[in-house]
Formats: structure tokens, sequence, C-alpha cells
């Protein structure tokens, strides 16, 4: 029985997680280009480091949050570091 119960309740959070996104998402259209791209790298970093952190490490929330902060990191600075490659 407890297995039904927990089952029922990860189906809870998944659902309420995607509507978590889904608003947290629907936030970026006044956002500035480069806060865009922050935002979508952080959430791109989190997803691969979760998958990463659960294969390498067992742990998939320190791998969110390393990867959501590189993530963030790299999304705010493209800019630059296409400018950079480009040589202006």
């Amino acid at each position: 029985m407890n297995a039904e119960v927990l089952e029922c309740g990860s189906r809870k959070s998944g659902w309420l997680l995607v509507a978590l996104c889904v608003v947290a998402l629907s936030g970026c259209a006044n956002m500035s280009p480069t806060g865009q791209r922050a935002l979508s790298g952080g959430a791109i970093g989190a997803a691969g480091g979760a998958v990463l952190g659960t294969v390498v490490a067992g742990n998939p929330a320190v791998g969110a949050a390393v990867g959501g902060a590189v993530g963030a990191g790299v999304g705010a600075a493209l800019p630059n570091i296409e400018r950079t490659l480009n040589g202006n």
C-alpha cells in the first residue's frame, strides 16, 4: 500500500512541477534578452546537471544546482562570448 501512495504522490509532484515551470516561464515576456538567456541557460543547465548528478554521483539536487548556476552564467555572458569569438 505504501508503494501506491508514493506513486500517487510522485504523480502529483510531477504535475505540480510542470505547472510551476509554465507559470515561471510565462514571466519571460517582459524580460531583457540577457535575462531571458540567463533563465534559459539556467533551466537547461539544471536539467542536464540533474541527469549527470544522478548518473555520476547519485545526487540529482547537487547536479541541478551546479548545472543551473553554470548555465545561467553562460547564458548571461553569451553576447560577450560571441563578440570575443567574432573578433569584435
